[in-house]
């Protein structure tokens, strides 16, 4: 939360769990070593893991810098620490991200119709555009706001600069590139269907069940099999 949120703001907590799921992808990491390792070697393996030591590994460069480096990391809102103008600007009718990689995509951004205002002589250069990041992103914020997101993202790719919407969840889920990746699951007790992110890979075996899986169980709703049944018995998914 320390390096989440606006500069001079106060700490924001991040919008997805990540402990709970970073936690899990490590786990699963560790379970294909130990399985590997088993197959191979035929040995066992012992996993320890807690969702603090995932969510402390993920801090690669705020640890390093502020060890080795004793420098302060902390909340930086959408700039850049070594570039500028990267941030997210407000347009007519919504938000998009901008990232201007080098002093030469700066000239090109400021010879764009209606961004000729933006051109300074000590903004020709990244680090005079890091020294007045401010108010530059004020600036630049005030021109944006008089396009929509779409006539900018057309003007920035012919322009080669990297921009993107910043996209609603809604606008997420219709994307033709995820919405046929959607999981869903029906309830067989209340005929409630619910539907579920897309897995991190595409993957063959859900294609071939249509994308539907099992409902979760309720609590307690196999115990007669888990406890009642043969050690044979297939418990249901």
């Amino acid at each position: 939360m320390e390096l989440t949120g606006e500069k001079g703001g106060t700490p924001q907590v991040m919008g997805v769990p990540l402990p709970d799921m970073g936690a899990s992808e490590h786990g699963y990491g560790l379970l294909m070593k130990a399985l590997f390792k088993r197959a191979v070697t035929g040995q066992g393996s012992r996993i320890d893991l807690s969702m603090f030591e995932s969510t402390v590994s993920w801090l690669t460069q705020a640890i390093t810098h502020t060890v080795s480096f004793n420098k302060k990391v902390s909340r930086r809102g959408n700039t850049h620490e070594f570039f500028a103008p990267v941030s997210v600007y407000e347009t007519k009718d919504g938000y998009a991200y901008i990232a201007v990689g080098n002093d030469k995509q700066w000239e090109t951004m400021t010879k764009i119709p209606g961004f000729e205002s933006l051109y300074k002589k000590e903004y020709e250069r990244n680090a005079g555009r890091i020294a007045d990041v401010d108010n530059l992103n004020r600036a630049i914020k005030a021109v944006t706001k008089k396009f929509s997101t779409g006539e900018l993202i057309d003007i920035f790719n012919k322009a080669t600069i990297a921009i993107s919407k910043v996209n609603t969840i809604e606008d997420v889920v219709r994307d033709p590139l995820v919405r046929p990746n959607l999981i869903r699951s029906k309830d067989p007790k209340t005929g409630m269907e619910i539907t579920l992110a897309p897995p991190p890979a595409n993957n063959l075996n859900l294609k071939s069940i249509d994308r539907m899986m099992s409902f979760p169980p309720r609590f307690g709703e196999h115990n007669e099999e888990i406890y009642g049944g043969s050690w044979d018995t297939v418990v249901p998914g």
